[in-house]
């Protein structure tokens, strides 16, 4: 069953680009978060997302909010990306796809394509807004609407 708006984000775990457990609880529930499932790494659209992600990264830190980066790629992969293109945010390696199971990401294209979904969540850690579009870069532009809207 898919997460809706005003549903509580269930916790999970999983490996950073460092190879460190991350625990959702540490952050989820203390914050406002954006967490954004995308397709893989290194690919046009996804890394034109996880740019714009990056070039707004203060605009949504500013806000209180942080910024989680989901994708089933190995944490070797993230951990090259995220260096490629100086990412600042936490990259999540959801190999299993257990997170993406668990929130009801839905795949794109047919199913040929994992899904590209962002979810704002309140410092409650309940959802406020849930975004699903292939085109990645209007991701950050809902996304910091979001936060603004959560922060006023």
């Amino acid at each position: 069953m898919a997460l809706q708006v005003g549903d509580k984000i269930p916790s999970f775990k999983a490996k950073n680009t460092d190879g460190e457990d991350f625990d959702s609880v540490t952050i989820v529930g203390k914050k406002p978060v954006v967490i954004y499932f995308y397709p893989k790494d290194n690919t046009s659209i996804c890394t034109a997302q996880a740019c714009s992600f990056r070039d707004q990264y203060e605009a949504f830190t500013d806000l209180g909010a942080e910024v989680i980066g989901v994708s089933s790629d190995s944490v070797a992969s993230h951990k090259d990306f995220a260096k490629e293109h100086q990412l600042p945010f936490v990259l999540l390696s959801d190999s299993d796809k257990k997170i993406r199971t668990l929130f009801g990401v839905p795949s794109a294209l047919f199913g040929l394509l994992p899904g590209r979904v962002t979810y704002v969540v309140d410092k409650k850690g309940v959802v406020q807004l849930i975004f699903n579009s292939i085109k990645g870069q209007n991701h950050i532009v809902k996304a910091l609407e979001s936060i603004k809207k959560l922060v006023s």
